[in-house]
């Protein structure tokens, strides 16, 4: 029998971005698909019509919905969704017994890549290196730094970015250092990482890495006394989340410490305000959110959903499934 399903999003052209290249007309093999998009705009209109729709394909734009909404969708059983966090929308879902599904394993895989593309130009003394070259007389004598053979790079956080930045970061000859209190020391053996305090990850750390979640104990986590322990040189890339920095310490210190880089695809808020030195100071580097998934590879979040689906309707394992234990640490 084929399953009822329906499309739900705010933002019609990021479902279609994301189910596009012949995805929507994959699942279609698959599902009898409600005709219209639903939203938060239009759902009073069409819930008459979804009682007996089981699934639902989502990505960003997802709406949310509240117990009351959801009592008038009986049937449904599981939500796939072809972003990361769920966080904003999935605890009413969980608690009515639903299934929540994430592509964010999907999601952090573009993130490693720019993350390593990072740390290699970083070790190299790459961003300092170009500013350099702009002129003559910097090209006389231009920064140039550690290098990619046994230099120590620090990761703040092991969730699923991080583990695949460990993974991609295997084949080099590089130490790796890891701050995440979820960490277990049986994991970080398995990851041949070595596990470390937060004030080692800084004061060792060549590249410091932040992936850490955006929750209440990680807000301003990282602060001027961090900051200023990074050892000379020290490179320090953001595209975790913006809010984990205290962003005024983070503008102190480079302003008084030259030697540091900050590469900052993240910030809080994002985009920094018109007013924030990020834009003035010669050693920050700053991206627009590049590092998740854009053009082409936001279709591998939709290929994984529909994979998990797949699997569902077939009685398999599901690898990405949510829970409400897992709300708590994710971003």
């Amino acid at each position: 029998m084929i399953t009822k399903a329906a499309f739900f999003s705010n933002q019609p052209a990021s479902l279609d971005l994301v189910y596009g290249n012949g995805r929507k007309d994959h699942l279609a093999q698959f599902c009898d698909l409600y005709p219209v998009i639903i939203s938060a705009e239009n759902f009073d209109v069409h819930v008459q019509n979804l009682h007996s729709v089981e699934v639902i394909f989502s990505t960003w734009g997802m709406p949310k919905l509240n117990a009351t909404q959801l009592d008038k969708l009986p049937s449904l059983k599981a939500v796939f969704y072809a972003a990361g966090s769920v966080k904003f929308f999935a605890e009413p879902f969980l608690r009515k017994q639903v299934l929540v599904i994430s592509a964010w394993a999907a999601n952090a895989v573009p993130v490693a890549e720019f993350t390593i593309s990072q740390i290699l130009l970083a070790t190299k003394g790459y961003f300092r290196n170009i500013r350099d070259c702009a002129t003559p007389e910097g090209r006389k004598n231009p920064f140039v730094g550690v290098g990619n053979y046994g230099t120590t790079i620090t990761l703040l956080g092991a969730g699923m970015v991080g583990r695949k930045v460990i993974e991609r970061l295997a084949p080099f000859d590089l130490n790796v250092l890891v701050f995440d209190p979820f960490l277990s020391s049986e994991d970080a053996a398995k990851l041949a990482v070595e596990k470390v305090t937060l004030e080692e990850a800084i004061t060792r750390g060549q590249v410091v890495s932040n992936h850490l979640a955006n929750v209440p104990e990680t807000k301003g986590l990282l602060r001027a006394f961090h900051f200023q322990a990074l050892p000379e040189n020290a490179v320090f890339l953001n595209t975790g989340r913006g809010a984990t920095v205290v962003e005024s310490d983070l503008v102190t210190v480079l302003k008084q410490r030259p030697d540091l880089t900050a590469l900052l695809d993240v910030t809080d808020p994002e985009p920094s305000l018109a007013e924030s030195a990020f834009y003035r100071l010669p050693n920050v580097f700053l991206s627009s959110h590049i590092a998740g998934s854009i053009g082409g590879e936001v279709n591998r979040m939709a290929d994984t959903v529909i994979k998990e689906y797949l699997a569902w309707q077939s009685g398999k394992l599901l690898r990405y499934a949510v829970t409400l234990e897992m709300l708590a640490t994710m971003a």
